[in-house]
């Protein structure tokens, strides 16, 4: 068994940029080596669950916020080239022709696999996101919190 450690801050909410990063928590996973995962900002949107979408207790501009964002992993756009979805469209169909997993599938391995999710208390409250509107495994901690799992990992990666 390993005692190796990888760190990786989730800060885009782009499909193939979640994608990188879940394939790489679970390749670490897979190895054993104990993972965590911090959502800050526009990573939260890959985190949040379509069926629990709230709009109570709202201002207007997190009402906003709630509405013009993602709403889970099967809404990120791609980061380059996605032409209003078609080129998502594409790159999911290219996934399926080589029978190759799609996002949610390594989101929901990584939480069988029990891969630590952490999400970054400021970024939940400014973009207002509501706890329950997010996955179940998802803890919410202070960026310190995260800064002294990630001083304790062997590899850190921003994506």
């Amino acid at each position: 068994m390993t005692d190796k450690k990888m760190s990786l801050l989730m800060f885009s909410g782009e499909y193939d940029k979640a994608m990188a990063g879940l394939i790489l928590a679970n390749a670490a996973k897979d190895i054993e080596v104990d993972v965590t995962m911090f959502f800050a900002f526009w990573g939260l949107t890959l985190l949040r669950d379509p069926d629990k979408m709230t709009t109570e207790d709202k201002s207007v501009y997190e009402k906003m916020m709630s509405w013009m964002t993602p709403k889970g992993p099967e809404e990120l756009p791609l980061s380059r080239m996605n032409f209003g979805g078609l080129g998502k469209l594409m790159l999911t169909e290219m996934i399926e022709d080589n029978e190759a997993p799609k996002l949610i599938h390594y989101l929901k391995g990584a939480r069988k696999k029990n891969i630590r999710f952490y999400a970054c208390k400021l970024s939940v409250e400014i973009m207002g996101f509501k706890p329950e509107e997010l996955i179940p495994e998802l803890e919410i901690v202070d960026a310190q919190t995260y800064l002294k799992d990630a001083l304790q990992s062997d590899i850190q990666l921003f994506i």
